[in-house]
């Protein structure tokens, strides 16, 4: 391999000849030795100060001209744009496992984007420390860059994902109406319930995760970016917080704002933590609409076997014939998994030290690993899966008729007692509620036939 030689504040060495990154991330490469080639700095976060290092460039510009001349401006902003859409993605090999405030990969980004920048221009026009960082910390561009990535991960992902399966269940409940079913409750046979309605409550369930995680969203669009170093917005120039996002929000088609308390928001990770949150929540839903679904198609003969879904794939690899609820089961792994990430999450946000919290890139990892798997899972749920749901409307009948718990409703006319009498008869003899409760004496059959109507129990 051919190197050329960069040089820092600690010396010089040797990088990669092929490679943009400098002195600075080429240490890092070196000193963190640690889940290399696999727990890399998401390309979320990449993109992202891809994003806001363009940003930053404009700002500068517009307020710092005789420092951020066009020339730089334009150097700069044609090398972001290459970190923006993924062509420079092989220059950034960090690792999360880093310093907590994401320096590293601060000047990662700094010394590519120059690098890059000079060779677009043919001249050593741009150093990374005093113009692609101009008015800049590695303090207030790693918490943006963890914003901006959330924000965009959550409305251009999950969102979406789960808007896609809310259409499915919309179609499947308009299908299933007037499938009247048993309801269950503690694994036990409960009152009736419409199959459309137990699938609008796995809608609404989503439909409110929907709302929470967009509620979520706003909080993340408030920006460090312009604290710098402590909050106190040294070497950065008046209005350059204001300026700055207002460029991120034209490149993202956001409503960014600087934070208006930049000591907070160079040291909590209160958003980060609220956010993930909510996407908790909708993999708290997901685990159990995945359960309702693989206990409803349990069996196919001895189980409940109420609805039937996809079979993708063999299930067994010794008994023949055998399919599993393969869906569902990846649904409650991923599941599991973000329930993991966010106590780290949690655990991380309360580590904040004076004027910064130096947990962010562990931080970042786990938010972004929680938002791709729960919108790649949810997609693959939905189109593998509940898309494929079909009722077994014959089983749902006999089910119904054999439970015992529609006795509820002769409650008004014989009394809770005496339809406690009716159903333990019936259970004990393993005979009808009709021939219970005739024989008890509590109705004549007539009147049994005119009460006992479950399609109105619903």
């Amino acid at each position: 391999m051919e190197y050329r030689v960069e040089h820092d504040s600690l010396g010089e060495v040797r990088v990669p000849a092929d490679r943009y990154w400098g002195a600075q991330t080429q240490r890092s490469h070196e000193n963190f030795p640690i889940g290399v080639g696999i727990e890399t700095m998401p390309a979320e976060i990449v993109h992202a100060f891809g994003i806001l290092k363009k940003a930053a460039a404009r700002a500068n510009r517009a307020l710092l001209p005789e420092k951020m001349t066009a020339e730089k401006l334009a150097a700069i902003e044609r090398a972001a744009d290459e970190v923006i859409d993924g062509t420079l993605a092989d220059h950034f090999p960090l690792v999360v496992w880093q310093t907590g405030s994401g320096t590293q990969s601060n000047m990662n980004a700094n010394e590519v984007i120059a690098n890059r920048a000079n060779a677009l221009a043919g001249v050593r026009l741009c150093h990374p420390n005093d113009d692609v960082n101009m008015s800049q910390s590695s303090n207030d561009t790693f918490p943006t860059a963890m914003h901006i990535a959330a924000v965009l991960a959550l409305e251009d992902r999950l969102l979406p994902a789960l808007a896609g399966l809310v259409q499915t269940f919309l179609r499947l409940e308009a299908e299933n109406m007037g499938v009247v079913k048993s309801g269950r409750t503690h694994l036990q046979d409960a009152v009736p319930i419409a199959f459309s309605q137990e699938i609008s409550g796995w809608r609404s369930s989503l439909e409110r995760d929907m709302e929470l995680i967009r509620a979520a969203c706003e909080p993340l669009k408030e920006l460090a970016l312009g604290g710098t170093a402590v909050g106190t917005g040294l070497n950065a120039p008046a209005g350059f917080g204001e300026k700055a996002a207002a460029e991120i929000s034209a490149l993202t088609g956001r409503t960014f704002v600087t934070a208006s308390n930049k000591f907070h928001a160079l040291t909590s990770r209160d958003e980060l933590v609220f956010a993930h949150g909510a996407v908790k929540a909708a993999a708290a839903d997901m685990m159990k609409i995945a359960n309702d679904v693989r206990w409803l198609a349990s069996g196919p003969r001895c189980g409940l076997g109420e609805i039937s879904i996809p079979a993708n794939e063999p299930g067994s690899s010794i008994m023949p014939g055998k399919v599993n609820p393969t869906q569902c089961e990846q649904v409650t792994m991923v599941a599991a998994q973000i329930m993991g990430n966010d106590a780290a999450i949690g655990f991380a946000a309360s580590q904040g030290n004076f004027q910064l919290n130096v947990f962010m890139p562990v931080m970042a990892y786990d938010f972004l690993q929680s938002v791709r798997l729960l919108s790649q899972s949810m997609t693959s749920f939905t189109q593998r899966c509940a898309a494929g749901i079909r009722a077994d409307r014959e089983k749902m009948r006999r089910n119904l008729e054999s439970s015992l718990m529609l006795v509820t409703c002769l409650n008004p006319y014989i009394g809770y007692e005496n339809a406690a009498k009716t159903a333990k008869l019936a259970y004990e003899e393993n005979i009808s509620l009709r021939e219970a409760c005739v024989r008890l004496g509590f109705l004549t059959p007539e009147q049994f036939d005119e009460i006992f109507r479950p399609e109105k129990m619903v």
